[in-house]
């Protein structure tokens, strides 16, 4: 049978419901599934349409291991996500232990990425959910609802390009520069005051207040969690919503609900992905395996040769023989022992599997951020908190290998600048034409800010400088540095250069 029937066999005969998901009891191989309604697969006209195309173009996953001879792993994007361990369990490595049956999943499932043009009144709908009054305007490429005069008030904006990423902020104003006296009190110009002090609303109190927001969205099914608080009395909620009847993992909607109920912060995408390409997936057990054979480590950390004891020597100042104590032939080596340290001899970290969801992750595919089959592990270990280890489901003979990396560009004379680094916010000063612009950073590195200025827009790009005979610690800290442009900013939104991204206001 060719590749291309065994594709189109494994779609024809899924089930009409699939199991999306199980949730594992330890000990008693019993398990409790939870169904999809629904194949996932794109069924009828999509899936003759996928048919008739052939078999997809295998997915080249960025910023994990997604080479042809694995799954990858993720953790919602590149890198680990701050507070969670590392999935690979350092030098000993981790060894994922399913505490019962894992379930095998549907034979196949859709990627799903963003299309389109965010439209107007999508943006008001959005803008009346968080209280929003005005009507938006296109600045460039960003929809914008802003406050007048002093800046007070509430801030919206959303790329016009799908899957419309959006920022919300709300700036309560008060006598900011010259008419307020220098203090913790004062914030700069465009800043948020200090949330009040207090008890934050209730976990059940501020998912109520974020419900007809996400509803807004079209993610009122979106699984939500509200246990984070900023500034002492800020509920932070979290929303992952679903897409293609599936749970997504980093493709969340994140709001700031203040004591009284009112959201003054937020950010997301406001269209959902579409599906697109239909691929043949793996059960969780084979993703588990892969899962493992990632997480064995990085080995011993090498400190150099083994110690020996220097050899001993005679009355006359010969070396003696080890064995006997006497001189040794000519010719003769000792034998050496094995040299193992207590690093070798340690055993991996032993983490219980818990659970295990079939669903969509955010991946990075040919720089494009799509939603890709994965399953989602939840891992409970003995010594810390649960959290969720992702492996992409697409079977591995539809994954690239990694593309090589093409040569650095050679940077302009003066100007050693490495690739620009995501800019996190910015904030207005003075007269309007000063930008504060805040970022991560190592912190060996030094920046500067640089601004290209446009009728429409003005890019900002982080450059970098570093020493390459410099040994330093792989330290992350925030910056904020500014750079003035040659008119006042106004209405124009700040892009970054990194991403193309419109960068929120502060």
């Amino acid at each position: 049978m060719s590749g291309t029937e065994n594709v189109r066999r494994r779609r024809s005969v899924i089930a009409a419901s699939v199991a999306a998901g199980v949730l594992l009891a330890g000990g008693g191989g019993v398990y409790l599934a939870t169904t999809a309604s629904g194949d996932g697969t794109g069924s009828g006209a999509a899936a003759e349409a996928a048919d008739a195309a052939g078999p997809p173009v295998p997915l080249r996953l960025e910023g994990g291991s997604g080479d042809a001879t694995d799954g990858g792993d993720t953790r919602g994007g590149p890198g680990i996500a701050p507070g969670e361990p590392d999935p690979g369990g350092g030098p000993n490595g981790t060894v994922y232990t399913a505490k019962g049956p894992l379930p095998q999943g549907p034979s196949s499932a859709a990627v799903h990425r963003p299309e389109g043009l965010v439209t107007s009144a999508e943006v008001t709908r959005l803008a009346e959910a968080l209280g929003i009054s005005g009507s938006p305007s296109l600045v460039g490429e960003v929809w914008t609802i802003r406050p007048e005069k002093d800046g007070s008030g509430a801030r919206l904006d959303v790329a016009r390009k799908a899957p419309g990423n959006w920022t919300y902020s709300w700036y309560d104003g008060g006598p900011a520069g010259d008419a307020c006296l220098k203090g913790k009190a004062c914030p700069p110009p465009g800043e948020s005051k200090p949330a009040p002090g207090g008890t934050p609303l209730s976990e059940a109190a501020a998912k109520a207040a974020a419900a007809p927001i996400l509803k807004a969205l079209g993610q009122d099914d979106a699984k939500v969690t509200a246990t984070g608080v900023v500034n002492g009395s800020v509920r932070v909620v979290n929303a992952d919503p679903v897409v293609g009847g599936l749970p997504t993992y980093g493709w969340s909607t994140g709001l700031h609900i203040a004591r009284d109920g009112r959201a003054v912060a937020g950010s997301g995408t406001l269209k959902e992905p579409a599906e697109g390409a239909v691929y043949p997936v793996i059960g969780a057990a084979k993703a588990l395996a892969g899962l493992n054979e990632d997480a064995k480590g990085t080995g011993p950390i090498g400190v150099g040769r083994c110690p020996t004891a220097p050899p001993g020597v005679d009355g006359n100042g010969r070396p003696e023989d080890a064995r006997t104590g006497g001189t040794p032939a000519p010719g003769h080596v000792e034998p050496t022992p094995p040299c193992q340290t207590i690093v070798d001899r340690a055993a991996p970290d032993q983490v219980p599997v818990t659970a295990a969801v079939f669903g969509l992750a955010a991946r990075d595919v040919d720089g494009e951020r799509l939603l890709v089959p994965s399953w989602l592990f939840t891992a409970d270990p003995a010594n810390g908190a649960p959290y969720t280890v992702v492996r992409t489901a697409v079977a591995p003979e539809y994954l690239a290998p990694p593309a090589k990396p093409s040569p650095e560009p050679t940077p302009p004379p003066g100007d050693d600048a490495r690739a620009a680094r995501v800019v996190e916010s910015v904030r207005v000063q003075g007269d309007g034409r000063e930008l504060a612009v805040t970022f991560w950073g190592g912190v060996c590195s030094t920046y500067t800010v640089k601004a290209d200025e446009q009728p429409d827009r003005v890019t900002v790009r982080i450059v970098e400088k570093t020493d390459p005979d410099r040994v330093c610690i792989m330290i992350a800290k925030d910056f904020t540095k500014t750079v003035t442009l040659k008119s006042p900013l106004g209405d124009r939104p700040v892009v970054d250069a990194a991403s193309g991204e419109a960068v929120p206001r502060r």
